[in-house]
């Protein structure tokens, strides 16, 4: 099976997914509880851990490595650091190979959903501005992660290619994760707000009047004086989707960090951003208790931009070493925020 089909199929599962998310289990608007989207947490947790197995068993059938030639091929040019020994067997090396791939998934994985945490904020931020009523939520999410399917795609694939043609870019994402870091460090305490009215998407439907001043249920277009208009509701969607692609300026580069290939870097981007559009009923109501994550956050984002430039100096941090610094620091700012919360005063400071 080539990389391309099944790539492919991947998405085939994912669409028939959400599909039958929408169009069965959640035909109708309504207030998701704490509950459901616990289960559903649960659900897409269990079934990007099923693939990181699925990786770690079958992972050279995904990347279409089936002998010496594609392994080797394969290791050089997406610096899997998996050279071919040949003192071991095939199954050996392939074992070897295969458990190289499902570290780079999970800590992947584990780095975007982290990452994506931070944009829940701004999620719910932009669904109070707008007064979106909360029965609304879930088909706002589920067609925001259909345009993030697709946004994605798109992204780390150019950007595959463009690391494949020149490699140097990976010191520029290093160099804007420092940034990015930093910025949301000093910015830690900040309320953020958005200008509803002088939104540049918002300003840009007004001034080209496509849009309406009201809500129509669930419609993201109505008809007005025999004119198709997209409502509020629409104007949510494309600013969820602008968001999306702002911070994944930040997710994308992270994640190349950790591994080169585009496929890798794809599969963890899509589970993640899926089990986060489950886990924002669960985080809406508790995101408050986590007064220390954007620090955590701020320190992860760091750690990932100094890592790409320590191989400069001779110095390579492994994927399993990677992975347990990005545990530890998640770990130890949620468990700084529920042990020591801080006083309400220093916190609306």
């Amino acid at each position: 099976m080539t990389e391309n089909l099944f790539l492919l199929i991947f998405v085939v599962v994912i669409a028939f997914l959400l599909f039958l998310d929408l169009g069965i289990l959640h035909k109708k608007d309504h207030v998701v509880t704490f509950k459901e989207s616990a289960s559903w947490t649960v659900v897409w947790v269990t079934l990007s851990l099923l693939f990181f197995l699925f990786i770690r068993l079958q992972g050279d059938m995904v990347v279409n490595v089936h002998d010496k030639h594609h392994f080797m091929e394969q290791n050089a040019q997406y610096e899997h650091h998996v050279n071919y020994d040949d003192n071991l067997s095939w199954d050996e090396n392939v074992n070897r190979y295969n458990k190289q791939l499902s570290l780079e998934y999970l800590t992947g994985y584990l780095i975007e959903l982290s990452l994506s945490i931070d944009n829940v904020f701004v999620m719910i931020m932009i669904f109070l501005s707008f007064g979106v009523e909360k029965q609304y939520y879930h088909r706002v999410l589920f067609y925001g992660i259909l345009g993030a399917i697709v946004l994605r795609f798109i992204f780390i694939f150019a950007a595959g290619a463009l690391i494949q043609k020149f490699h140097w870019l990976l010191l520029i994402f290093g160099a804007f994760l420092i940034y990015s870091g930093i910025k949301m460090f000093i910015d830690r305490n900040k309320k953020e707000t958005i200008d509803v009215e002088n939104h540049p998407v918002v300003k840009f439907l007004t001034k080209r009047k496509l849009s309406t001043s009201s809500f129509h249920g669930h419609d993201f277009f109505t008809k007005v004086d025999g004119r198709w208009l997209c409502t509020p509701l629409f104007v949510v969607l494309m600013i969820i989707e602008f968001s999306d692609i702002i911070f994944a300026f930040d997710s994308i580069p992270a994640i190349f960090s950790v591994t080169e290939d585009p496929h890798i870097v794809f599969f963890s981007n899509i589970f993640a951003i899926l089990g986060l559009r489950s886990m924002f009923f669960m985080l809406e109501s508790i995101m408050d208790k986590f007064a220390y994550l954007r620090i955590g956050l701020s320190v992860l984002l760091t750690f990932i931009g100094v890592k790409m430039f320590l191989p400069l100096v001779g110095i390579e941090i492994g994927i399993a070493a990677s992975l347990v610094v990005i545990v530890s620091i998640l770990t130890l700012s949620i468990l700084l925020s529920v042990l020591f919360p801080p006083k309400k005063a220093e916190a609306n400071s």
